[in-house]
């Protein structure tokens, strides 16, 4: 493919992208429009849980694109019912809605939330949330998320998000008022710089609400379908959450989602919750191929594996250079660097050569690493290899 610029133009200007075209990919790897090959430790942002082009998605898509695309969300299809019965069998949910994006299944959860509160809490509508979280990028979302800014840059918000910190279960206790009927948050705060929530604070979270009466969601976008070693986040702090989405990893590179709920809070009515493309048999044939590569025997075993591997990895690292350690859960790692050079470590490892390696840097003195949880102990060992070496071209 020849490249060039004014082509592009075509598309609308949203982030700022390097003159490359990609073309095709395969496991841990792209290749670009010249034939040039990159290590990929983004991977969509956490989305190619299987890595690129999958065989098990790849094989799904095949098979399902010849059988039916999309009847309707008016009618029940096969793959769907299957994939809804396997994330309800392996979680304490009950009920499943199938969205497009993650950001569309947590607009499902607050407005399943501020149902449940006109049923039972006297219309009750706010949703306790968190400094430096994320939740998508709609109106609602972009109003529940606590990233710095995004509270001006499309205003008004909508209202009835009140924003606690991390980690902080008194912060919490005083934003309940009357009017409070859910807390929600991310398990590991991915865009705000790899932040866990901990195991004792998901607890108290889940007691802070049944003293109030209040839901406790849980936006597993970014967490959920194995990412931190266990298949849903929650399940490491032991709890029962009432509401959880899902999205990014459970397409595997698909567009798809999901907005889980327990019996007792799926109160919508018909006519409440819909969408044109809601639960297509093509994206959940999908669905149903990850769900059971990621549940496989030993599958989960070998992503606590690779988790300990990049971990200490990154941990090495970081004492090498004087840096301020490493953090996260599972597969969704940062290294925290004693300075902000994150864009420059960024761009050097792309344009690195022969082969590039695309990293993330969500904030100027972090990296975020979002590997296929597939990823081999060879490829993070060439990782961190590379990575020491862009550090030393950066830093020399």
């Amino acid at each position: 493919m020849k490249f060039n610029q004014s082509d592009v133009n075509a598309l609308m200007e949203i982030t700022s992208r390097p003159e490359l075209v990609f073309v095709r990919g395969n496991g841990s790897w792209l290749e670009d429009h010249n034939g040039k090959r990159y290590l990929d430790f983004v991977q969509g942002w956490a989305v190619n849980c299987l890595g690129h082009c999958p065989a098990s998605v790849v094989k799904a898509i095949n098979e399902q694109s010849a059988k039916l695309l999309n009847p309707s969300p008016a009618f029940y299809n096969e793959p769907s019912i299957k994939l809804a019965m396997r994330l309800t069998g392996a979680s304490c949910f009950d009920r499943i809605f199938f969205a497009n994006s993650g950001a569309e299944a947590n607009e499902g959860a607050i407005k399943l939330a501020r149902k449940w509160g006109q049923l039972n809490r006297k219309g009750a509508y706010k949703i306790i949330t968190f400094d430096h979280s994320f939740h998508g990028r709609t109106i609602a979302t972009m109003s529940a998320s606590g990233k710095p800014g995004w509270d001006t840059i499309f205003a008004p918000q909508v209202d009835g998000f009140p924003k606690a910190d991390l980690n902080d279960i008194a912060s919490v206790r005083a934003l309940i008022d009357a009017q409070t009927v859910a807390i929600m948050l991310e398990p590991v705060q991915g865009e705000g710089g790899v932040i866990p929530a901990t195991a004792e604070f998901m607890q108290a979270l889940r007691k802070l609400a049944d003293e109030h009466g209040l839901l406790l969601i849980v936006d597993e976008v970014q967490t959920g379908m194995g990412r931190t070693g266990k298949l849903f986040a929650y399940e490491h702090a032991g709890i029962t959450p009432d509401i959880m989405t899902l999205g990014k990893g459970i397409g595997a590179g698909v567009p798809l989602a999901a907005l889980c709920a327990r019996e007792a809070v799926s109160c919508f009515s018909h006519g409440d919750q819909g969408g044109t493309y809601n639960g297509n048999p093509l994206m959940t044939a999908v669905g149903v191929a990850v769900f059971d590569e990621l549940t496989a025997p030993g599958f989960m075993e070998a992503v606590n594996d690779r988790s300990q591997q990049l971990s200490e990895g990154l941990a090495r690292l970081s004492a090498k250079w004087g840096m301020k350690g490493e953090r996260g859960v599972g597969l969704l790692r940062a290294l925290i660097m004693d300075r902000n050079d994150g864009a420059a470590i960024v761009e050097t490892a792309r344009n690195s050569s022969p082969e590039g390696m695309l990293l993330n840097s969500p904030r100027p003195n972090l990296l975020r690493f979002m590997p296929s949880l597939n990823v081999t102990a060879e490829e993070i060992d060439l990782m961190l290899r590379r990575l020491d070496d862009v550090i030393q071209q950066v830093r020399a």
